[in-house]
Order: C-alpha cells, then sequence, then structure tokens
C-alpha cells in the first residue's frame, strides 16, 4: 500500500500508530522474592514495546506533531536535539517515517548500539564532550540551534510542555485503567522528568492519595544512564518541584544489580534506569503492609550490551 503525503505525516497505518498502549506486567513473585509482603503487588510498564524501543517515543511523537500543528516544524527543516539514546532513537525513527532530516548531539561516550541505532534510522549523529554528559549535549544543540534558527526545529525535550502532556494523556491513563484505579505509589526515576511529570499529574488528579516517588541517583558520581541527579546537573524547566512526595536516591550498583537480577530471575532484559526505577519500586513496597506499587521500565537492555552489564 503506498502511503499518502498526509498519512505519512499523522502516522496513520505507520509504525507510529502503535506508540503507546503498552503492557503493565505483574513482578509481584520477583517482589516477593526481595521480601516484599504478598498483599503488597508491584507492577511495571513494559514501554520497550513502544516502536523505537523505549518511553522515549511517546514525547518525542507529541512534541513533533505538535510542531507541526502550530507550524513550528514545516517541510525542510531539520529537527534537532540533544539526547543520551532513547530520546534520539524515537525522533531518528519518527523523521524517518514523516520525511524530516534529523540531527543528533549524543555524548560520545553513549552506548555503540545508541549510535548504531539512530544512523540506522538515517539521522546525523553529533558527538559532544563525554565528560560533560547530557549537559554538555545540551549546550552544544543549543550553539547549533543559536547559529542557523531558522533551519531547525528544536524538539528541547527538557523544556518543552509536549513531553509530560504525553504522559499526562497516555502513560498516566492507562495505569489508571490497567490497575483498576487501584494504585497507591507511582515510582519513576527523573531524567527529563517528563515521565514522571505528566503521569503524577494525572495520577494525583485520579486520586490525590497517590504517592509520587522520584528516583535519581544518590549523588552526581553515581552514573545511572538515563537518570539525572537534578541537585548538580542542568533542572528541566519542566520539571515541578512539588509534585513528589518522596525522593530516592539509588546507587549505581544497586541499579545494575537489579538489572542483572530481572534478567536472570524474572527474564526481563531491561535497561540500567529500569533497574534503578524496580530497586526502588521494591524500597517502597517494603514499607508497606499493602498497596498496589507501579513503575517503569523505560527500554529492554539491548542498548547496554556494550557496557558489559551482563557479563
Amino acid at each position: 500500500m503506498i502511503r499518502t503525503r498526509e498519512q505519512a505525516r499523522t502516522g496513520a497505518n505507520t509504525i507510529l500508530a502503535q506508540i503507546g498502549n503498552t503492557p503493565l506486567l505483574d513482578l509481584s513473585d520477583f517482589a516477593k522474592a526481595q521480601g516484599v509482603v504478598p498483599s503488597v503487588g508491584v507492577f511495571a510498564k513494559a514501554e520497550w514495546a513502544n516502536p523505537g524501543g523505549s518511553i522515549k517515543a511517546r514525547a518525542a511523537l507529541r512534541m513533533v506533531e505538535e510542531a507541526e500543528s502550530d507550524g513550528r516544524l514545516t517541510p525542510g527543516k531539520i529537527i534537532i536535539d540533544s539526547s543520551s539514546g532513547n530520546t534520539g532513537i524515537a525522533l531518528a525513527l519518527i523523521g524517518a517515517v514523516k520525511g524530516y532530516e534529523v540531527h543528533l548531539v549524543m555524548p560520545a561516550n553513549v552506548s555503540a548500539e545508541r549510535k548504531a541505532l539512530v544512523k540506522a534510522y538515517g539521522a546525523r549523529l553529533i558527538e559532544s564532550d563525554p565528560l560533560e554528559g547530557s549537559d554538555g549535549a545540551i549546550h552544544v544543540v543549543r550553539e547549533w540551534v543559536a547559529a542557523a534558527p531558522q533551519r531547525y526545529f528544536y524538539t528541547n525535550q527538557y523544556n518543552n510542555p509536549a513531553n509530560w502532556l504525553a504522559h499526562y494523556t497516555g502513560t498516566g491513563p492507562e495505569i489508571w485503567r490497567q490497575t483498576g484505579g487501584s494504585v497507591t505509589h507511582f515510582v519513576a526515576g527523573l531524567g527529563t522528568t517528563g515521565t514522571f511529570v505528566g503521569t503524577g499529574r494525572y495520577l494525583k488528579e485520579r486520586n490525590p492519595a497517590v504517592e509520587l516517588v522520584a528516583v535519581q541517583p544518590e549523588d552526581e558520581l553515581s552514573v545511572i544512564e538515563g537518570l539525572k541527579h537534578l541537585e548538580t546537573a542542568i533542572v528541566p524547566g519542566i520539571y515541578d518541584a512539588a509534585l513528589p512526595d518522596q525522593f530516592l536516591g539509588i546507587a549505581a550498583e544497586d541499579a545494575w544489580a537489579t538489572t542483572r537480577a530481572l534478567a536472570r530471575q524474572a527474564g526481563l532484559f531491561v535497561g540500567i534506569s529500569a533497574g534503578a526505577a524496580v530497586h526502588a519500586a521494591i524500597e517502597v513496597a517494603h514499607t508497606l503492609r499493602a498497596g498496589t506499587v507501579v513503575t517503569i521500565l523505560p527500554d529492554d537492555g539491548s542498548k547496554y550490551v556494550s557496557l558489559g552489564l551482563f557479563e
């Protein structure tokens, strides 16, 4: 079937129509093996089921389509952003489907798999100083946009309200529906913070008693792919500091250990930020006698194999 230009733009009859509505997996048996009482359920959204393999497809699609609707993104413009991996991969995929050139700034030390994936979708990869991390990539992309503002549409994921709105209208309602409204605790990592802010706002509106637990590395030296230590990083403009009910700092070693345990004990081959989120969710569950804890598995482990985590 030949797609019309309008179908490509809207995502109708394309892979983009498959973004969202990911499964909610029951991790209660895994949690019980870690000492969580049977009356507490632990669940996780399998976000690698999205096209592009991560939760970032949700925000990337909304940012692009809102810009198309209001005229900020028109044919001939180049989509550009900084990314440690997953948003970049999602933007590259969306650009391929919709016919936009995509430029992505990534720290030079991101995994080989992530570099290969953005190139596979046809995007141009621009590498930034590995020692400056995601903040350094942000500075580079801002320089490129400032030098040629008419050439680019800068998705600006850290400051674009479409990021959190994708989760307010998608991830949050899905969790509410999939748990039958029984969710008592939502646990999610802080990166761009869009997942936490959008999902958290929706759940709080449905039930103000839902506890929102924000997860980040325990300090600036604990490197957990996809998460930011907000106290020592550029704080995203979309972040709502009043939203979390609780913060949990996770050691990198604990995130890695839980990531490996999920593969070897639950058959879930997930990324490092997913390991951090599950570790935090189990910590929360240990404090409860009853409840339903929901967390996010942002991606699978395929982009991290070269880092040696699973050896």
